[in-house]
């Protein structure tokens, strides 16, 4: 990767066991541990930052924003760290992991921001705690890996490795919210749910200008992945110095269209990606984002980044889960096989059944896929018991079963790898991790996280911002747009809405990537695409290790004969 952060919990000449100094920018050797980090903007205000001191080290990896005119974040958190201690990480503000060693800390930490949007990874196994960004370099030190069954089942079954497990037995990741210590794991209470009375949308307005005024000093040629949606124009909308847009899709789809309009509204250049062969092809540029743990096809952009002219990049993920409410549920009705939706909450949802929709769970795909390999545990049982444990494992920062619903998506987002590919390659923004908004989200009720109350906080910072509304959703009503949805989808010769991303099936035939990607594993043919390139993204990404390859056992194998 171009930007990585590796450590131990050790001098440097532990580090120098698993990993050399020349690959990386810098090597900061602290008290009890000794860490290393690569990244060309290192330094950049708002971007990562390092300090050494007779106090101790700091590394800040990603992006970071601190209160006042301290220029170096690493610093700040220093300093405020002996004042407050673990009270400092509450005002550190970004999408971030930060390793902190000093006096005041008693021994290293090492803490992600509040939503883990920045993954750490470790590992005990070298007999010394590694740690680290690229859960491939962790895995290479690992002596002899052992796939993990559960949490490849649930990968290939949901998307999404569940909780703290990766794809091998031996490599962990850094709960949700919490720090890494020598010997342990802290769990921190920066995001628990605490629903409070107050004027949500214009609140919401407040505290997203104060986000994009913090975001704007990013440098260089700006740019922002645009869709025809509510998300990310609102960005294209307060980020003035924004110079080009793209989106992914055809020239003549309807979300092309819809973005063209937006970023002539906001003066902003426009460029267009056609879904050709590079949009769904699981390459190594792809793979290693995923991480062995999430899919890569969320990574829309991924085979177009050399057209991706700009220097800072802006985009709107996860707007619609902290501000939206999108894994919330919601009350319905059948009309004709079709679920509407009524606009308020399900007053008594199960869980296990929202939580399984929200992430895509397709029993008939998940029942062929164990037919045609050996991963043949019944999946409906073992996905039903993954999602019990994980929504009950979640309940102490929620309390109730809408705000624990949200929680869970939050510590387990499929589309990550969309972040974590951007920002390797381009100083990026993320929004939605803004620790105000972050607060926003965790005081705001379920039933006010909603689009009418984003929408109307975006309306106080821009009175136009529907001039130009999205394709699908021509109306301010839930409930009449998807009503609409449904005459146009029954009534011949009247056009439906289009998805916005492009057909999976269609791009899989087009390009053979049958022939091309599983040449040796005919019997998966047949399997739904998305299942295929799981298959295909979990075997590519161990096979990239050039350290030790992971040992099966006897019920879950991962191989060519196994799939």
């Amino acid at each position: 990767m171009n930007r990585e952060l590796f450590g131990v919990f050790g001098g440097i000449e532990t580090f120098d066991r698993f990993r050399s100094s020349d690959e990386f920018d810098e090597v900061l050797d602290g008290p009890t541990v000794t860490v290393g980090i690569r990244d060309s903007d290192l330094g950049t205000p708002g971007w990562s930052a390092r300090y050494a001191g007779e106090e101790g080290i700091c590394v800040i990896w990603g992006e970071v924003y601190v209160p006042g005119d301290e220029s170096n974040a690493a610093r700040w958190l220093v300093e405020q760290y002996e004042r407050d201690g673990d009270d400092a990480l509450s005002t550190l503000n970004g999408s971030y992991l930060a390793v902190l060693d000093t006096a005041a800390s008693d021994g290293a930490v090492v803490a992600t921001d509040p939503v883990r949007s920045r993954e750490c990874f470790y590992t005990d196994d070298p007999g010394v705690r590694v740690f680290g960004t690229d859960a491939a370099a962790i895995g290479r030190t690992i002596t002899e890996p052992t796939i993990d069954r559960d949490g490849v089942l649930e990968f290939l079954h949901l998307g999404v490795v569940l909780g703290e497990k990766t794809a091998i037995e031996e490599l962990e990741r850094l709960p949700i919210d919490s720090q890494l210590r020598a010997t342990s794991i802290k769990s921190l209470r920066r995001f628990v749910y605490q629903p409070q009375e107050f004027d949500y949308a214009t609140e919401l307005a407040e505290r997203l200008d104060r986000a994009f005024r913090r975001r704007s000093s990013l440098p260089g040629r700006k740019g922002v992945l645009l869709s025809a949606g509510y998300d990310s124009r609102i960005i294209l909308s307060q980020v003035s110095d924004i110079e080009h847009s793209y989106t992914v899709g055809s020239p003549d789809a309807q979300e092309v269209h819809g973005a063209k309009r937006l970023a002539a509204q906001y003066d902003s250049d426009h460029t267009a990606f056609a879904p050709d062969e590079r949009y769904l092809r699981p390459d190594e540029s792809k793979i290693r984002y995923s991480q062995g743990i999430k899919e890569s096809l969320h990574i829309h952009h991924a085979g177009y980044t050399d057209e991706l002219h700009v220097d800072t990049m802006y985009h709107g993920l996860l707007c619609d889960t902290f501000f939206r409410g999108h894994f919330t549920a919601e009350d319905t009705i059948d009309v004709l096989d079709k679920r509407i939706p009524l606009g308020r909450l399900d007053p008594d949802p199960n869980p296990v059944d929202v939580l399984l929709e929200k992430f895509g769970y397709d029993l008939e795909a998940s029942l062929d896929l164990a037919e045609r390999t050996s991963f043949d545990t019944d999946p409906e049982p073992f996905v039903r018991e993954a999602i019990t444990d994980e929504f009950d494992a979640r309940g102490s920062r929620a309390q109730t079963v809408q705000n624990t619903l949200t929680c869970v998506g939050i510590a387990n987002q499929p589309s990550i790898p969309f972040h974590n590919h951007l920002s390797d390659h381009f100083l990026t923004s993320f929004l939605a991790t803004d620790r105000e908004l972050i607060d926003w989200h965790l005081r705001t009720p379920p039933a006010h996280r909603t689009t009418a109350t984003f929408l109307e906080a975006c309306q106080q910072l821009d009175h136009d911002i529907l001039r130009h509304r999205p394709p699908d959703r021509p109306h301010n009503s839930t409930l009449l747009n998807e009503v609409e949805g449904f005459v146009r989808r029954k009534t011949p010769f009247l056009p439906s809405f289009q998805p916005p991303w492009p057909k999976r099936e269609v791009l899989f035939d087009r390009y053979e990537y049958d022939q091309q990607l599983l040449s040796d594993t005919p019997h998966v043919h047949p399997l739904p695409a998305r299942h295929k390139l799981r298959l295909t993204d979990l075997r590519g990404w161990l096979e990239g290790w050039s350290g030790p390859q992971p040992k099966s056992n006897s019920k879950t194998r991962l191989s060519q004969s196994s799939i």
